[in-house]
């Protein structure tokens, strides 16, 4: 399959990925994160093991357990991290550090590498035993982190060999490690990016009440307050004043997100009594009707507040949308403001530009040409699965040349 991808990177590049995976190969390594499915974390990892086991390695992946009481105590350090603020009980840590403790005996951890993706199970590290490597893969904003999470997270952190953030600006002063810059991607032929028929993006959005004729804006995220869907909702109102068009919002439940469940009802009372107002919560692997939506979409959002990367901008831009995104994290990384959509930083701005685009068809294809190449140039699995391959030989071979 690894072969497909020739025709969005070249041989060139393919045949450097198989000379790199070379290094590595007697190596044994192990993936390890909070959820099997939902978030952008999960659905990476579904499309690199496989390229991954293609290439020769020796690669698992596992998932931590816990209880609704150790995720709210993560969704909590989450939020605090990203938002620098927080009010953490004390009690708290010693939850976090029970599961670590839990997971011990679910996790072997005789790998030669070890990739613990975000803070859920960068407890671990603890139980290192031998010569090992570790590498803390973080996806989400830890640029102005609240203290005390930090803090206790960072005597973890600190004992891992290397650290992988998405955007430069996550960097950490002070921590003694190695950083390596690596943003997310997104996977051309996967049943979410892949060119699918008219036909069958027409029967989904009949399927689910969506108007055919009406422009369409949309956005895919979590029901979750760092991707504001309240100022999405009131971007879509202000709009609908000058332009005639629909808004859907598709989220997904995740297994580690608590506070899903009381966002989505507040997006439900914001949208009472606008029936152009689509709210729909999705089960995990809904790619195809994701894919539809995107495809069938005239403009796309993501109006995130905060944001590790966000990964349905990049989905959106591979099917030749604008995307209006929230300027924070790595958002800006991929719209480049004017050239593959528009950043914003509030809902009038978000509402201003729903306008604009709606109003200027040629403008909105200039800018989704432009979208498709720089998510072809910058945010296919191909280069990330390269970027990792890399820092697996850098910690492999540190300490033993």
């Amino acid at each position: 399959m690894i072969e497909k991808y020739v025709e969005f990177i070249g041989e060139h590049e393919l045949d450097a990925i198989f000379k790199i995976a070379e290094k590595i190969k007697d190596l044994s390594i192990l993936h390890v994160n909070s959820t099997k499915a939902g978030g952008g974390v999960a659905e990476i990892l579904n499309r690199m093991l496989p390229l991954m086991k293609e290439l020769g390695l020796n690669v698992d992946w596992k998932v931590i357990k816990g209880d609704s009481e150790f995720f709210n105590v993560t969704k909590s350090f989450h939020n605090s991290l990203q938002n620098g603020t927080g009010n953490i009980p004390e009690e708290y840590f010693k939850i976090y550090d029970k599961w670590q403790e839990i997971n011990l005996s679910e996790i072997p951890l005789d790998y030669d590498i070890i990739f613990i993706h975000d803070p859920q199970p960068a407890g671990l590290i603890k139980f290192k035993k031998g010569n090992n490597k570790w590498i803390w893969r973080c996806h989400i904003d830890i640029s102005n982190p609240y203290p005390s999470v930090w803090n206790f997270l960072q005597k973890y952190i600190s004992q891992y060999d290397s650290m992988i953030i998405s955007v430069p600006s996550f960097g950490k002063d002070n921590i003694g490690i190695p950083q390596f810059i690596v943003p997310p991607s997104i996977d051309p032929l996967s049943v979410k990016n892949r060119d699918i028929a008219e036909t069958t993006v027409f029967r989904i959005l009949y399927k689910f009440g969506i108007n055919l004729e009406k422009p369409l804006i949309t956005q895919v995220s979590r029901f979750d307050y760092a991707k504001d869907p309240l100022g999405v909702i009131q971007a879509y109102k202000l709009a609908k004043r000058h332009v005639d068009i629909q808004l859907l919002y598709v989220g997904s439940p995740a297994t580690d997100d608590p506070e899903g469940e009381k966002v989505y009802n507040e997006v439900v009372k914001a949208s009472e009594d606008h029936k152009d107002i689509h709210l729909l919560m999705l089960p995990p692997y809904s790619d195809l009707e994701i894919n539809a939506f995107q495809t069938a979409s005239t403009v796309v959002m993501q109006k995130s507040i905060k944001e590790g990367f966000g990964l349905t901008v990049s989905e959106a831009m591979w099917k030749r949308k604008p995307v209006i995104g929230g300027n924070t994290g790595g958002i800006p990384l991929q719209v480049i403001n004017g050239i593959t959509g528009f950043l914003v930083n509030s809902p009038q701005g978000a509402a201003h530009y729903i306008i604009y685009l709606i109003r200027n068809e040629e403008i909105r294809k200039r800018l989704g040409i432009n979208a498709r190449e720089h998510v072809r140039r910058n945010f296919l699995i191909t280069r990330e699965l390269r970027d990792y391959l890399m820092t697996m030989v850098y910690v492999a071979n540190r300490h033993n040349s």
